[in-house]
C-alpha cells in the first residue's frame, strides 16, 4: 500500500506541476497580448523629432493619423535609436519608426510599410568631393562617420567600407565631419539639410559624393506583438494611403518627394504570436 500511496502522490505531483506550467503560460500570454503598444522613435529630422515635449515630422504625423483612425492615443516617445532598437529586439509589443528595410530586419521583426523612401549616400565636405571620386575603389579605405547601430553604416560596410566611426547623433557625426575628424559622411539625403542646420551650417556645406543604394522606411513591430494589434494598423494605413491622407502629409515635409503608396506587411517566417 505505501508504494501504491507514494506513486500516487507523485502522479498527483507531475500532473499539479504540469496544470501549473499550463495556466502560467497562459496567463503570460494574455498579459502579453493585453499590454498596451509602447511606441518609440528618433531623433531623425524632418521625419521624426522631438518638439519641445511632443513629437514631430512627417512619420510621426502618418503614426498619428493611424493611431486617430484605431482610437489609439498611446504617445510617441522621443528616445535614442539604440534604446528604441533594443527595446524592438527584446520586448513584446513595440513600435519603432522610422526602420530601414533590410534582409536581416525582415527576419527579426514585422515590418510595415513603406512609410517613405530615402537614398543612402556618402556626403564629404564641399569642395572635396571630384578628390574622392577619383579614387576610384580606393576610396572604400578611408574613414566613414555613421550614427551609431544604423542601416546606414550597415549600407557602408557590405559596400566595403571597413573603417566605420559611429557616434550616437547623426548631428554629432556632422560635426565631426566638418571639423575634418573624416572626409565621408553615410546618411539619408531625407535628413542631411534638418541635421546641418541643427548644428549651424546649410547642406551647401556639404557635397554628395555617391549614393550606396536606396532605402524602404518601415513601421517596425516586435516579433512578440499580437497580430491582431498589427491588423489595425496595416487596414488604417490602407486606408489613409486610399483616402489622400498619407499624400497630403507626405508632401507636406517632402514636397519634391513621390510617396510611396503601396502597402506591404513583412513578417518573420514563424511570427504566430
Amino acid at each position: 500500500m505505501r508504494s501504491i500511496s507514494v506513486w500516487f502522490r507523485s502522479i498527483t505531483s507531475n500532473c499539479l506541476s504540469r496544470i501549473f506550467t499550463v495556466t502560467f503560460s497562459i496567463l503570460f500570454c494574455s498579459l502579453s497580448q493585453a499590454q498596451e503598444l509602447q511606441i518609440f522613435t528618433e531623433d531623425w529630422p524632418p521625419i521624426t523629432f522631438g518638439q519641445g515635449t511632443k513629437a514631430d515630422g512627417m512619420a510621426v504625423e502618418i503614426v498619428h493619423a493611424i493611431q486617430e483612425r484605431i482610437g489609439s492615443t498611446t504617445p510617441v516617445q522621443v528616445v535614442p535609436w539604440a534604446r528604441g532598437y533594443k527595446a524592438l529586439l527584446e520586448e513584446p509589443n513595440v513600435l519603432l519608426f522610422t526602420v530601414g528595410r533590410s534582409e536581416e530586419r525582415e527576419k527579426l521583426m514585422v515590418l510595415l510599410g513603406p512609410v517613405a523612401i530615402s537614398t543612402t549616400a556618402l556626403y564629404t565636405r564641399k569642395g572635396n568631393a571630384a578628390h574622392l571620386r577619383s579614387l576610384g575603389d580606393a576610396i572604400q579605405k578611408l574613414k566613414v562617420g555613421a550614427y551609431r547601430s544604423s542601416i546606414f553604416a550597415d549600407t557602408a560596410r557590405k559596400k566595403g567600407f571597413a573603417d566605420i566611426e559611429q557616434a550616437p547623433t547623426p548631428q554629432v557625426i556632422a560635426t565631426m565631419l566638418l571639423a575634418k575628424r573624416f572626409d565621408l559622411w553615410v546618411e539619408g539625403s531625407f535628413v542631411v539639410p534638418s541635421v546641418l542646420k541643427d548644428i549651424g551650417h546649410s547642406a551647401d556645406d556639404v557635397e554628395k559624393v555617391k549614393i550606396l543604394d536606396s532605402l524602404e522606411l518601415y513601421l517596425a513591430f516586435s516579433s512578440q506583438t499580437p497580430s491582431a494589434t498589427i491588423d489595425q494598423w496595416e487596414q488604417a494605413m490602407r486606408a489613409i494611403k486610399k483616402d489622400g491622407s498619407f499624400a497630403r502629409i507626405y508632401q507636406k515635409w517632402l514636397p519634391n518627394e513621390t510617396p510611396p503608396m503601396q502597402v506591404l506587411r513583412l513578417e518573420p517566417p514563424l511570427h504566430k504570436p
